[in-house]
């Protein structure tokens, strides 16, 4: 199945026109039924269609563990860990006992209400369905259409300023009503309030997830031969670029899952975990125009286009918006389009070309690191961080061709012995088409300083214009890529463990040991 060629502007204005014409207004109310409306905030330039400020917050336990990771203390790198498994910004709940069994059984969703510590309403569900004679419970918080107030409990493992009690349930001994029954519970705020969303969380759903793709063999990284500052990259770029980026694809399968082919007005669910996906691409802090600096792959994107000079809506800039991050917002709104009037088969040739274009930046990431450290004395943060982008895209690579996938391995796994950045490059550019991009997609390595390319770094010459990529291809490296990311993901546990473990004198790998390893 041939994936289609990008979609034309003038298509593009219709379909959001059609979508405009199509949306209606919804009652309003905190738990209701997710409907079609024009009234959500926009995330990143894109107009959802139900609720997903809560969703969109994840990136903030990417920007807590990024900033415990900075301070370099074992300390900081314990509270990164808790936050990387527990996290404290998305699907906040109180865990809280009552002094008597429930009356009777209790659906998930029913409604929830008591007080926070100034005695104002807090306002929450039922995270679970609960049976009578239950005492502990989950109570989920409200949450809000307005992404800067969404919620106004933030717990979990966060550390310092980040947390924010003043939306919690009132410690010690208090009341709650719970589908209109009355019962005093005991709790305490500081330790008792949760999240069910996690970014540690997105990979054990994919494992969950897996179908007979549990065969990825290549690729076991030591990360015992880095330092503090090479695990710090490994993690960051791991976290934010592996679990949230395959995450991200696996809300837009879930969409097309649930979409009802020819439907008009029954694909709310489809487009809401449509929305979601957008949600993790983007993330919260990238604001409603996407101008500020965030944490996930949207801002990976406008970065990585200054290096590669692939910014503005023509992709030849320096400055401003990468080009790749203008097609997505008008993949993901046309994907929505799609699948509010029951397009399923057209959502998911959308959902190919995305997949497609999202591994721009984790190829251009990896150029520009094999070249950091062949030319210009890289060292243990240049390598480190080459490692990462290019495990996030090897995968896809070794799809298409695995003599190219083995080439980039040799020069950017950790422990390389040496890195020759123009066979890296020629390993990525015999497979674009394959990938169904483009010599322009990538750009080439720009030196702002001099106003021109590296050396030997320009853009390539297409050899045909052609975008093509196989659905089988596809589907498998994204199982590839799902099963390698849960591995990685297992692997940053093990590096925040073994920074535990030195900690307390007792290393899992020993000085010899780790010598013995980076010699081989």
């Amino acid at each position: 199945k041939i994936a289609n060629d990008i979609i034309k502007i003038s298509t593009m204005k219709l379909s959001i026109s059609l979508l405009a014409a199509s949306l209606a207004t919804a009652e309003a109310g905190v738990w209701g039924n997710l409907r079609r409306r024009l009234s959500f905030e926009k995330v990143a330039t894109y107009s959802p269609g139900s609720q997903v400020t809560d969703h969109c917050a994840i990136d903030r336990d990417q920007r807590a563990v990024e900033v415990e990771l900075a301070r370099k203390t074992n300390e900081a790198w314990d509270n990164a860990q808790q936050i990387y498994l527990n996290g404290g910004n998305s699907k906040s709940y109180a865990l809280i006992t009552l002094s008597e069994p429930l009356r009777s059984d209790v659906a998930k969703g029913t409604s929830v209400t008591g007080k926070n510590a100034d005695g104002n309403e807090v306002a929450g569900k039922m995270y679970d369905t609960t049976s009578s004679g239950a005492v502990n419970v989950k109570v989920q918080y409200a949450t809000t259409d307005v992404q800067d107030s969404y919620v106004q409990c933030q717990v979990g493992a966060l550390v310092g300023e980040d947390i924010n009690m003043s939306g919690c349930f009132a410690d010690g001994e208090n009341t709650i009503n719970i589908g209109g029954e009355v019962y005093t519970y005991t709790y305490t705020a500081a330790t008792e309030n949760k999240n069910g969303r996690t970014i540690a969380g997105f990979s054990t759903q994919l494992e969950d997830k897996l179908k007979n793709g549990l065969f990825f063999t290549n690729g076991n990284a030591d990360f015992s031969q880095y330092g503090m500052e090479g695990r710090e990259q490994i993690i960051k770029k791991g976290t934010a670029y592996m679990n949230v980026w395959m995450y991200t694809i696996r809300e837009f399968e879930d969409a097309l899952d649930d979409c009802k082919r020819g439907c008009i007005n029954c694909n709310d669910d489809p487009v809401h975990a449509w929305d979601e996906g957008v949600c993790f691409y983007s993330g919260s802090l990238e604001g409603q125009d996407g101008a500020p600096s965030g944490y996930l792959l949207h801002q990976l994107a406008d970065k990585r286009s200054l290096d590669f000079k692939t910014g503005g809506p023509d992709g030849t800039d320096v400055d401003g918006q990468s080009k790749l991050n203008y097609d997505l917002m008008d993949e993901f709104a046309l994907g929505n389009y799609q699948l509010q009037s029951g397009n399923c088969p057209s959502a998911r040739k959308t959902k190919e070309r995305i997949a497609q274009l999202m591994y721009i930046p984790m190829i251009q990431g990896s150029i520009r690191y094999a070249y950091k450290v062949d030319k210009l004395q890289g060292g243990e943060k240049e390598k480190a961080e080459g490692a990462a982008f290019a495990a996030a895209v090897l995968p896809r690579v070794h799809a298409a061709n695995s003599d190219a996938a083995s080439k980039i391995y040799n020069n950017l796994r950790v422990g390389a012995s040496s890195t020759n950045h123009q066979e890296v490059k020629a390993a990525f550019e015999s497979v674009y088409s394959q990938l169904g991009l483009t010599c322009a997609d990538i750009g080439g390595l720009w030196n702002e300083a001099e106003k021109s390319y590296y050396p030997g770094m320009g853009p390539c010459t297409d050899a045909s214009t052609t975008k093509v990529v196989t659905e089988t291809n596809s589907t498998l490296a994204i199982a590839l890529g799902t099963t390698f990311g849960v591995l990685f993901a297992l692997a940053l546990i093990a590096v925040l463990y073994m920074r535990s473990r030195e900690k307390k004198g007792a290393p899992v790998f020993k000085t010899e040991m780790v010598q013995n390893s980076a010699s081989t």
